[in-house]
């Protein structure tokens, strides 16, 4: 039993319509019109493979395919939006790729013990609605509903959650949380190099890495470029760049540890102007746990000594902790296992992504099954996976699922 290729294929391409950008991307942001049409037209493949449609009050989208007992399902999921300027699988592939394995049990009349059930999670991304992971997130924390719920949209209309979900016509009456998960698998692209350079066909994901987010304001003090001695300066600007290097250095001396500014913002940010403020935020990621708080706590020391020497304030926020995930051992041996079946290449490794089913894996077994990515690019219009790999994966999530399930 194996998937139909061009009707994956053929669904990846229609759904990726919705929201095109120039050049193949795609914009597709959590709860804009282009999400509803892509949730719509999921829904609609959805019925037509026979599934029990539900909506929880988050908006994740269950598809449900009863199996021959009522024990807790076997899920599985993904998201549909992607970031600003997305790529085609990211998210997208996932779900798709769990549509087809459905469509492969009903095409073989396969009866399975446990259910089977096809989730497309709410903002996954974060692109518009912070934090990211939300839908999975409160299905593994639903008392956190009614504050997810107030958080408001990035962009200009600050609409809340519960209102864009209503707006589109997805705001459910299923408790989060209430619908009874075993096993959860993902199949995902791997957004990095690894597999690809190392020609392996699909990544056994055992572990997500931590992350920590911290938000800094560095506060000096404004002064014209061209008449203010340095030895006199309170620049915040300095002390920012001397924060990227110290994170860019201590990357490299502790192992396993990755540190990024992606978002540093001047005020007033005039090209004569020393600069008054300065607001950045740190990435730091590491599958040590240990090892990361103690990045965290060597970053704050440098900023305290530093900032005392120059003279500059800072106050600091805490925005996302997540500590790495360990995927289920149980869940992760059955992929390997269906890779080695299918005589396919395979590796164990750690994704340097967060997803769906890090939150997951607090209420279920949970397990990533990754393929390729070309030049290891994503998040970008030029994300690319070959449709081989994309249907070995796809292939793999079917045996596995097939195992979990109990299948007879």
């Amino acid at each position: 039993m194996q998937v139909n290729p061009d009707r994956l294929l053929n669904r990846i391409s229609r759904m990726n319509a919705i929201g095109a950008l120039p050049g193949g991307g795609v914009c597709r942001l959590s709860l804009t019109d282009e999400d509803k049409a892509a949730r719509d037209l999921l829904a609609a493949w959805m019925r037509e493979e026979g599934l029990e449609v539900k909506i929880d009050e988050l908006g994740n989208m269950y598809g449900i395919r009863q199996g021959r007992s009522s024990l807790p399902a076997v899920a599985i999921g993904s998201h549909l939006d992607t970031v600003t300027t997305g790529g085609k699988y990211d998210g997208t592939y996932g779900v798709l790729a769990g549509l087809e394995v459905i469509n492969v049990l009903n095409e073989n009349k396969v009866q399975t013990d446990r259910p089977v059930a096809l989730i497309n999670f709410t903002n996954e991304e974060g692109a518009r609605f912070a934090p990211d992971m939300m839908g999975s997130l409160v299905v593994s924390k639903p008392h956190l509903r009614d504050e997810i719920w107030e958080a408001k949209a990035l962009d200009s209309g600050q609409a809340t959650i519960r209102q864009e979900l209503k707006r589109i016509g997805y705001l459910g009456e299923v408790a989060c949380g209430s619908i009874p998960i075993d096993y959860y698998l993902e199949l995902h692209i791997e957004q990095g190099p690894i597999l690809e350079h190392e020609r392996i066909n699909i990544g056994c994901v055992e572990k997500v890495q931590g992350i920590y987010w911290t938000e800094y304001e560095l506060h000096g003090r404004a002064a014209h470029a061209g008449t203010t001695p340095l030895a006199v300066r309170k620049d915040p600007g300095l002390l920012a760049s001397s924060v990227n290097v110290f994170i860019r250095q201590l990357a490299e001396q502790v192992p396993g540890q990755l540190g990024t500014i992606g978002l540093m913002e001047f005020t007033p940010n005039v090209i004569n102007v020393v600069p008054d403020r300065v607001r950045m935020i740190t990435d730091l990621r590491n599958p040590d746990h240990d090892k990361l708080h103690q990045a965290q706590r060597q970053l704050d020391e440098f900023i305290l000594v530093e900032s005392e020497k120059s003279g500059i304030k800072v106050e600091r926020t805490e925005r996302v902790r997540l500590a790495p995930v360990d995927f289920s051992k149980e869940v992760v041996e059955v992929v390997a296992t269906a890779g080695g079946q299918l005589k396919l290449s395979t590796r164990h490794m750690v994704s340097g992504a967060g997803h769906d089913a890090q939150m997951m894996a607090a209420v279920s077994k949970a397990a990533m099954i990754f393929v390729p990515s070309v030049g290891g690019i994503s998040h970008n219009i030029n994300e690319h996976t070959e449709p081989a790999d994309l249907v070995n994966g796809a292939n793999v999530l079917l045996q596995a699922a097939l195992r979990l399930a109990g299948a007879v």
